[in-house]
């Protein structure tokens, strides 16, 4: 019924060049409805390397959507960490860092924003989301066709997950992540921890699932450099991580995630006009 290729942390300056090219060829290969990327496009942010990440984006097939990461600010400008964070990485890639989404007959994908320029701690890689981002994505997701698939895209996972070498610490996800399922989101696509996963994610009623992407890049934790590739029907949403061998891509790693089924009925998905309890508190 239909395919996304998940693709992210390519990070443009330490890039994985040949796994790079080959990924090039595959997404021409293997035709999806959706080319997704899901943050940290380049290192530091140095215009050189936004540079190379728009080409290599312009050289993927359309449809594409691409989000911001906490890697794209320009790492040692504090001016514009402060003021203009994505500007250089919306004219690298000629997308907009907020309120951005794709929508076909059988696919809603909503991106948010989960880095910033700058916070009120210390490391300021970890992520961010406020309710009021949360309950703008979580409307627009509740007006997608009755039986598309429902798809937010964020860099940091909003939800730890046990096992991955390094935390998101998003504030405020888990809030967020209960009103995204509450809105019939059937999955939260990041990036950022470098090693891929799908689980379902166990708030609310458990039928949204958190998959997260490797990297393209030579920053591995401890799997080979990789994608994701979702494809999902009716019935099933089935996430294969492919592995880089050094010479071509492999099927690594396989999840296979029954779909949530009110959403495809229009007796039971979410009212597109009202929303849900979750998600009116937060305004």
């Amino acid at each position: 019924m239909g395919r996304i290729l998940q693709f992210s942390d390519i990070h443009f300056g330490c890039e994985h060049k040949r796994a790079c090219a080959a990924a090039l060829d595959y997404a021409h290969g293997n035709p999806a409805d959706l080319i997704l990327i899901t943050g940290d496009i380049t290192q530091q942010g140095f215009p050189d390397e936004f540079a190379a990440a728009g080409e290599w984006i312009r050289r993927m097939p359309d449809p594409r959507f691409v989000i911001v990461g906490n890697h794209d600010v320009p790492y040692w400008s504090l001016t514009a960490r402060l003021f203009r964070p994505w500007k250089a990485f919306e004219q690298a890639t000629g997308h907009p860092a907020h309120d951005h989404q794709f929508l076909s007959p059988n696919l809603m994908v909503r991106g948010v924003v989960t880095a910033r320029g700058w916070q009120a701690r210390p490391n300021w890689s970890k992520g961010v989301i406020d309710l009021a981002q949360t309950r703008k994505a979580a409307e627009a997701l509740r007006q997608a066709p009755v039986g598309a698939l429902r798809v937010l895209a964020c860099h940091h996972p909003l939800v730890e997950m046990i096992g991955t070498p390094m935390t998101g610490d998003v504030k405020r996800g888990d809030e967020a992540a209960l009103i995204f399922a509450e809105a019939g989101v059937d999955i939260i696509t990041t990036g950022h921890v470098h090693v891929p996963f799908a689980l379902p994610i166990n708030l609310g009623d458990h039928c949204s699932y958190a998959i997260g992407c490797g990297t393209l890049s030579h920053r591995e934790r401890g799997v080979p450099a990789g994608f994701n590739q979702i494809d999902w029907d009716k019935h099933e949403i089935t996430v294969s991580a492919m592995n880089w061998t050094g010479e071509r891509f492999e099927v690594g790693q396989v999840w296979r995630l029954p779909r949530r089924q009110d959403t495809r009925k229009a007796d039971t998905a979410p009212d597109p006009n009202v929303p849900g309890e979750r998600e009116a508190a937060a305004v």
